[in-house]
């Protein structure tokens, strides 16, 4: 037989349809959300590792000072190695003031991916990489010009080892505004000459490694060889290749923290099913307690008030996943490809995502429901039809002071009674400041970053020479450059540059002694150094290691760095006296040729990381900010709702004591507004405390450093948003509260 309580049902709905609209528009948009960044994640992520197969990605690759001949060649592949030339040119580009890092077209090692248009068949023809072209706003058929050179862009490629455009593998983040690398024919790339050419080889293992360590392991050996057949300027394994690894375990990192994010929201939600249930269950007490003593189970009960948690948990999951498999999926994957330059990928549906976001949401608010249900069902039903739904003997009631007026003690009281809604409210509060300020938050780090850099900026060009060279610039003033690795330990090894400085230097005023070693804030605050500490670092190629007791600590947060005078750096690196190999200047060096740079660095080699993370997390940031204000209101209004319509009775009263509408509103929106305001103004402190741990947890992962801080404008920011949007959920309960009918207070009287 039919149970005749799913008759109920149409009636319920009908009655809270703005309740469950709500809802469901909310837990069908996140669903939609995370099942198309799931599906969009996934199948990129399987591209991606597919594409190490597909396009043969290099086990790894070392540059040379000079071409290596053939018998040198054949040496280094005794190692158990196949190598591959894979020379490079870096040039500027002036039309867009950008560096372009140029191969030839690939047919053996880290093949190429044709996005769009074609390759580059003639002399005068280059495909470049979709997101550097992308950002560019570059278009197939436009020129280009490199060295003097006019050049075609045939087509728009995605390299297989540069899926992150990172320019150097110590750089704390891929740059693809300011770089990018192309593919030219054979004839073209012999063109530019060898004056910006670098020497490098890619090489394959013949017996592929089975994990990382043994990757390592054969990595360290092949070095050891290599450094005693010739001088390596660079030595990168797959393994520490960010431009490589970086894309894949960035997608794995975001498919992991929106899989989390999304149940903790439908815990949040859950639990607010689980309190309007119970708010339910009061209302609907001596129903209850009258079915029970008329026979019907326990069991039977619970279905009926689970049946509506669940069938909108259901439809949500179905809809969001319906949006998330065609819509979201196209937008999340525009977010990757706006980020990295990744293949194509094929779109792969898979049981994962549907568990996931269907399946596990469902049972978690099932569950959570049903423990509810359980204990409040456990009651006699005489005790249901009396209204007594304590299961301990009451406590009295906290004695208030009579010398608080009468008002202030109801509103207290109001607080006291529905402390479970308000603890909830709480909680959702955090839960949406913590969203809204990683979204509000990112940008005053970024930007408080890059300003750090720029006013703290050593000089307008710093340039690292191949080999000594004089300049007539006046400005320019002679330093010593040199890179180790910090040691490998709790932080991944990274590099750090040595400086060796004139002591009376115009662009660095330390004061150096010969004793004297100073080193960056971005080192001390990122390894946790202090003045007496004493560090060691290591030769990046070779098994030298040197010590130094820190005499000091400069404000410099753009690179791990070191600075002692230049006399000190060449009697502990061993180079003779009055050795240099950098200039630095106010101005460019326009008399030293080309040949003897090795690299110049700018303003825009040292705000590379926060460009990119503005262009390519932007989006994601109105995203979460979007979504935290959202959270914030659904869970307001909800809650709110259930305390004025758990308090009818009493509301109704007062009417016919006399109080008018607005000092109702006074006595019980009140009460939801100062725990709003206190939860806003409690919450705010330990969200940054938190975000902050976060933060520097997440970038101590990567190399150099980006220290965290944001502005006390942005929690004014978030505390102004959040009375803004409870404003709105106010206004909409004072209407609730006129609509309590006088009828009401003599319903349920015992």
């Amino acid at each position: 037989m039919r149970n005749p309580l799913m008759k109920r049902l149409p009636r319920e709905f009908k009655n809270e349809i703005g309740k469950y609209i709500v809802l469901f528009l909310f837990m069908t948009g996140m669903i939609a959300i995370v099942s198309g960044f799931l599906v969009a994640g996934e199948s990129m992520e399987t591209a991606y590792r597919e594409s190490f197969e597909k396009y043969n990605i290099e086990d790894g690759n070392f540059e040379l000072a000079v071409k290596a001949d053939r018998e040198l060649i054949q040496k280094i592949e005794q190692e158990d190695v196949i190598l591959y030339e894979n020379f490079y040119i870096e040039e500027p580009v002036k039309e867009y003031n950008a560096t372009i890092r140029i191969f030839k077209n690939r047919d053996e090692i880290n093949q190429v991916c044709l996005m769009e248009g074609e390759l580059p068949v003639s002399e005068n023809e280059i495909a470049i990489d979709r997101m550097h072209a992308a950002n560019n706003a570059l278009s197939v058929g436009d020129t280009i010009t490199i060295a003097g050179k006019s050049l075609k862009i045939t087509g728009f490629i995605a390299l297989s080892d540069y899926s992150a455009l990172y320019q150097n593998p110590s750089d704390l983040m891929f740059d693809a505004i300011q770089f990018g690398v192309a593919i030219v024919p054979e004839q073209t790339f012999n063109s530019f000459g060898e004056t910006h050419l670098h020497y490098c080889y890619a090489w394959k293992f013949d017996t592929a490694p089975a994990d990382d360590t043994e990757a390592k392991q054969k990595a360290e050996d092949l070095l050891k060889s290599l450094s005693t057949l010739a001088p390596v300027t660079n030595f990168i394994p797959q393994y520490s290749n960010q431009a490589i690894h970086f894309a894949g375990d960035d997608i794995g990192k975001d498919t992991v923290m929106i899989t989390m994010f999304l149940y903790i929201v439908v815990i949040i939600i859950a639990f607010t099913f689980a309190i309007t249930t119970a708010n339910t269950i009061a209302k609907e007490s001596s129903v209850i307690g009258t079915l029970r003593a008329s026979g019907y189970t326990r069991g039977e009960i619970m279905r009926h008030y689970l049946a509506s948690p669940i069938l909108i948990t259901l439809l949500s999951a179905l809809t969001g996943n319906i949006l998330g498999y065609t819509l979201l999926k196209d937008f999340a994957a525009s977010m990757y490809y706006n980020s990295y330059s990744l293949p194509t990928y094929n779109t792969i549906w898979n049981m994962d995502a549907f568990i996931k976001t269907t399946i596990i949401p469902v049972v978690l608010v099932l569950l959570i429901n049903i423990s509810l249900l359980y204990m409040k069902l456990q009651l006699s039903p005489l005790k249901f039809i009396r209204h007594d739904l304590s299961r301990r003997q009451k406590k009295k009631a906290v004695r208030l002071n009579s010398k608080i007026g009468i008002l202030k003690r109801f509103r207290i009281r109001v607080i006291f009674q529905n402390m479970p809604n308000y603890i909830t409210i709480f909680v959702g509060i955090f839960l949406a400041n913590f969203i809204m300020l990683f979204g509000l938050g990112l940008k005053p780090v970024v930007e408080n970053y890059q300003d750090a850099i720029t006013d703290n900026l050593i000089c307008a060009y710093q340039y690292v020479l191949k080999a000594p060279v004089e300049t007539d610039e006046p400005s320019a003033e002679k330093y010593a450059v040199k890179t180790l690795k910090t040691p490998e330990g709790s932080l991944k090894s990274e590099e750090a540059t040595i400086y060796g400085l004139n002591p009376e230097s115009t662009y660095l005023n330390l004061n150096l002694s010969e004793d004297s070693i100073y080193i960056s804030s971005a080192y001390a605050e990122k390894h946790d150094i202090h003045i007496g500490d004493s560090i060691t670092l290591e030769e990046e190629y070779s098994d030298g290691k040197y010590s130094f007791q820190v005499s000091g600590i400069h404000d410099y947060p753009s690179a791990i760095a070191v600075f002692m005078s230049q006399d000190a750096f060449n009697e502990t690196f061993e180079h003779e006296d009055g050795y240099y190999n950098g200039y630095f200047s106010k101005n460019e060096l326009t008399d030293v040729n080309d040949a003897y740079i090795a690299t110049v660095i700018t303003e825009d080699d040292m705000t590379k990381t926060s460009r990119q993370l503005m262009h390519s997390m932007g989006n994601l940031m109105h995203i979460f900010t979007i979504f935290g204000i959202l959270m914030f209101m659904l869970l307001l209004y909800l809650l709110s709702k259930i305390i004025i319509e758990k308090n009818a009775q009493s509301i109704s009263m007062t009417k016919i004591l006399g109080y008018t509408n607005n000092e109702i509103s006074g006595l019980y929106i009140l009460s939801t507004t100062l725990v709003v305001i206190a939860s806003l103004l409690l919450t705010l402190p330990v969200c940054n405390s938190i975000m902050k741990y976060v933060f520097i947890t997440m970038f101590r992962e990567y190399p150099g450093w980006m220290p965290y801080y944001v502005s006390y404008t942005v929690f004014i920011e978030m505390f102004i948003l959040g009375i803004l949007a409870y404003a709105g959920i106010a206004f909409a309960q004072m209407k609730r509260i006129r609509h309590v009918p006088l009828t009401m207070a003599l319903k349920n009287a015992e």
